[in-house]
């Protein structure tokens, strides 16, 4: 008799580790769907780039992380103009707000008419010069 109620309680104590496995994988794969979710709902907040003066052309939006302005080819934000470097700047959004770095442009970056020398955040409502380019910043 004891021998089968010794069987019975091996059974029951595999059945309760296969169990508390099963449950604990679950969890681990609950919370990493979560983790995925909010990993990809987390995204930059769009921004236009709107030119003014004499050459002003249509606002320029962008739904990027990070955009290269100057003339080069490989700017997402081209500037036809002979003051701005080939890689004059760089926007990108990271820690929720969107920051302007000077790439060591030859006439320099201004954020409110104040030259930058390290990145620094960008608002609504700020103008930002490139050269002799001013560009106008709308975050939606």
């Amino acid at each position: 008799m004891s021998g089968v109620i010794l069987l019975l309680l091996r059974f029951l104590l595999t059945l309760t580790l296969y169990a508390f496995l099963g449950w604990a994988l679950f969890t681990l794969w609950r919370e990493m769907k979560l983790q995925s979710d909010l990993l990809t709902a987390r995204h930059s907040t769009p921004i236009t780039l709107q030119q003014r003066g004499e050459q002003a052309h249509s606002p320029l939006h962008f739904a990027l992380s990070e955009i290269t302005i100057g003339r080069g080819v490989t700017c997402n934000c081209r500037l036809e103009e002979p003051t701005v470097s080939a890689e004059h700047a760089r926007l990108t959004y990271h820690h929720g707000q969107w920051w302007i770095e000077d790439l060591g442009s030859t006439n320099g970056t201004f954020l409110n008419e104040q030259p930058i020398s390290t990145p620094s955040v960008v608002a609504p409502g700020d103008e930002l010069r490139f050269g002799q380019v001013r560009v106008a910043v709308v975050i939606a």
